[in-house]
Order: structure tokens, then C-alpha cells, then sequence
């Protein structure tokens, strides 16, 4: 009797491929406007796993690299939910104004933290 393979059968026996993901903290890090380490706790505190927040288990691991938070999932996850996460801390701790939350052109799966463009504006109303 032959075995057939199916895709189900296919899918438990492939590995899974960890996701990463990097929050450079480095500017607003370096002008003490935000804790890096507060931050960290923040994610492992709010990250939903099977629907549950700060349960994370061995699927998730949030890990600080001086003023960068990599967060690591073996279970799916999106980039948009770090985004959104990174959004809403910024907002609690009053810094949502002048920080923004950019995808970085080098990398995929990097978020970077950079501040809004006043400079600019102020010229503008000026004329």
C-alpha cells in the first residue's frame, strides 16, 4: 500500500521558519526621550499568543540589543501588529507628536523610530 502524501502531511513535516523582527530605538535612545527597557517589557507584556497577551511561552522571545528590541515569533506573526503595538506605547508615554514609526528601506524587517520633520513646517507657515 503506497502512502499519499497530502499537503497537511507535508506542512507538520517541513520546519518552521522563525519570523524576526528589529525596533531601532537608537534616536530617541540616545536623546533619553524613551527607555529601551520599558519598551521590552511593554512588548512581552502586550504580545497575543492563541489570544492571550504576556503568555508568550517558547513561541516568542522579545530581546533588547542596546537601544534595539528584536522580537522573534516560530509562530506567525505580523509586522503590522509590532507596528501597532510600538504606536500605542508611544502614545501612552506622551511621545507620539514627535516620534514615527517608519519600515526601514535597508531591511525588511526592520522598524526605526525617527523623528517628524518640524523644521520643515516652520519655514513654510513662515512664508
Amino acid at each position: 500500500m503506497a502512502v499519499v502524501a497530502t499537503r497537511k502531511n507535508l506542512a507538520t513535516k517541513a520546519k518552521k521558519k522563525a519570523l524576526s523582527f528589529t525596533v531601532d530605538c537608537s534616536k530617541p535612545a540616545e536623546d533619553k526621550i524613551m527607555d529601551v527597557a520599558t519598551f521590552q517589557k511593554y512588548l512581552a507584556t502586550k504580545i497575543k499568543v492563541n489570544g492571550k497577551a504576556g503568555v508568550l511561552g517558547d513561541v516568542v522571545k522579545v530581546v533588547r540589543n542596546n537601544s534595539k528590541v528584536v522580537v522573534s515569533s516560530e509562530d506567525k506573526m505580523s509586522k503590522r501588529y509590532l507596528k501597532y503595538l510600538t504606536k500605542k506605547y508611544l502614545k501612552k508615554h506622551n511621545v507620539r507628536d514627535w516620534l514615527r514609526v517608519i519600515a526601514s528601506n535597508k531591511d525588511k524587517s526592520v522598524y526605526e523610530l525617527r523623528y517628524f520633520n518640524i523644521s520643515g513646517n516652520e519655514e513654510e507657515e513662515e512664508n
